[in-house]
């Protein structure tokens, strides 16, 4: 055997070898991941809800979903494991904004001071003067250019 023949069969083992070894990545970050949960973080589950933990078992979970409801998880479901500002930010809708940060306007009528004038944007009476057409017809007769 040439090595021609033999190219794509090592070619095709180095593609399964590389796709294997970062699945093997992921899967152990999404493990490290869920092995930083403790009581009282939040968390989102891979079908989108977002809760708290209150117990943690060898592989289940149990979340708050709503004050006073607690629900019982696989620990493969969790994920992502939030930080507690982004936690905050998206379920309760708090945001911690610093001091020193400029305030934007809902709108750009607070933008301008003081009294300027106000452009007039609706529709100018028919204009006057010589707009008749020279040759004395109207635009749908005959002949009008």
């Amino acid at each position: 055997m040439n090595l021609v023949t033999l190219l794509p069969f090592i070619v095709l083992i180095g593609a399964m070898f590389l796709m294997t070894r970062s699945a093997k990545k992921k899967q152990q970050q999404a493990a490290q991941m869920r092995d930083h949960m403790s009581p009282g973080t939040g968390v989102r589950t891979i079908g989108g809800m977002y809760a708290t933990v209150k117990e943690i078992g060898d592989d289940t979970v149990t979340l708050e979903v709503a004050p006073g409801v607690h629900a019982i998880y696989a620990k493969n479901s969790i994920g992502a494991v939030l930080e507690d500002e982004e936690y905050n930010r998206i379920v309760h809708g708090i945001t911690e904004t610093p001091e020193d940060t400029p305030v934007v306007p809902d709108d750009a009528s607070s933008l301008t001071e003081g009294d300027a004038p106000k452009l007039d944007l609706g529709k100018k009476d028919e204009p006057k003067g010589d707009d008749e057409p020279k040759d004395g017809k109207t635009d749908g007769e005959p002949g009008a250019k």
